[in-house]
Formats: C-alpha cells, structure tokens, sequence
C-alpha cells in the first residue's frame, strides 16, 4: 500500500511563475493490480507519478510505502529504494542512442554492482521473454517502434522491481502498438507486479485489466 498525507508539489514557490502541480491529496493506492492516474494535460499526473516513484519529493506531506515513511529519507536511502522498488517506463521510451539493446536493458543495474556474467544472462533472458534476443546486439536507434517498447520493459524490470511505473506509455504509439503494449502490461500484473500508469489516452483508462482509475484535475482529486 502506497499512502499520502496531505500531499503537495509546488514549482518556483514563491516566485511570480509559481505553479502548484499537486494539492493536498490524501489518497491509498494498491501495490497490485493496475492503477491509472487518469487527467488531462497539467492535471498533475507526472508530479504525482514522480514523488510516488522516488524521484522527487513532495513540497509538503507524506509519502508512505508499505508502512515505511518515504519522503523524508535522506537522498542516497531513497535512491536504493527507488532502484531496488520501482522500475520506469518513459513516455519516449528514453534509450540510449549509440548503445546496444542489451546494454540499454543492463543500464539501471550497474550502479547496484551485480556480477557481471549473471547481469547479461539475467538481461538476454528478459530479451529472450519479450522476442527481442536477435535485437540484443543492434544499436538501440535501429529499433522499430514495437520493439523500441518493449525494450524499455525489460530495461524496466532488470531490478526485478515490485511496482512499475509508466508515464503516458502509448502517447507516441499507435492504436496496435498501445494494445500490445497494455498486453504486456497485464502480462506482468499477472505475475504480481503492481503497475502505476498516467494516462488521458481511454485506451489505457478504459482497458478491462485496469483495477483502479484516480482522476485528477489542477493537482486534486477529481
């Protein structure tokens, strides 16, 4: 259980440009299952998405995970949090030009120094699970749109994290693409994983395996 008390994000407090992304939400949210963070444009949905996976803090409140009060660790304990929690799929994916697809995939895991040798088997098993093995040693910028994706997933996963995190994930996808996408992403709710998806696209909100939808509008529960 992911809870919130009172939570707010401010940008440029105090400042003539000040804007106010989050207001005082008090809300619970499952470790399982699906839950959309439904809202239009500047409804809040990325501020909220990025305290929820550690990598910001709220400008006032609390966050807590599992019992365990997140947002007052100092800096280095919420980075091993976040690494070892949450995996991220971005809105444009977010691969490294110049890099490998299996390089990409073993990127957010070098800073937790794995053995090298367990590392790569542990990635191409990933590639292999997502029909992306014969891609593992072509540069990421080769990449269709289909594959670039589900290249971000298993670079998502390589942490074996317990909450995946995905922010507006069918934005730049087609209609096919964002159903295969939703697919895969059942697929892993399937095997425990709780899944936090922002999203004003119905495809996403409106999806049959989607457990819980939280609609925000200017920082606020709708």
């Amino acid at each position: 259980m992911i809870r919130l008390d009172a939570v707010s994000k401010v940008y440029n407090q105090g400042r003539h440009n000040e804007v106010w992304a989050v207001r005082d939400l008090r809300l619970e949210l499952e470790t399982r299952g699906i839950t959309v963070l439904k809202g239009p444009s500047g409804s809040g949905k990325t501020s909220l998405l990025a305290m929820l996976g550690c990598l910001s803090r709220p400008s006032s409140g609390r966050i807590h995970l599992e019992g365990r009060l997140l947002s007052n660790l100092p800096e280095r304990f919420m980075t091993q949090v976040r690494r070892s929690t949450f995996g991220f799929i971005f809105q444009r994916f977010n691969l490294i030009r110049g890099l490998t697809v299996l390089e990409n995939v073993m990127l957010p895991a070098y800073p937790l120094a794995p053995d090298p040798g367990r590392l790569r088997d542990q990635a191409l098993g990933l590639l292999r699970q997502f029909r992306l093995e014969e891609r593992a040693h072509n540069k990421s910028e080769w990449l269709s749109g289909g594959e670039a994706q589900r290249t971000a997933i298993c670079r998502a996963l390589i942490n074996d994290p317990a909450i995946i995190i995905a922010d507006e994930p069918t934005a730049n996808l087609d209609s096919q693409l964002s159903r295969e996408l939703l697919t895969l992403i059942g697929e892993l709710a399937d095997q425990g994983k709780g899944i936090l998806i922002s999203s004003h696209d119905p495809l996403v909100f409106d999806h049959a395996r989607v457990s819980r939808v939280v609609e925000l509008r200017d920082g606020r529960l709708a």
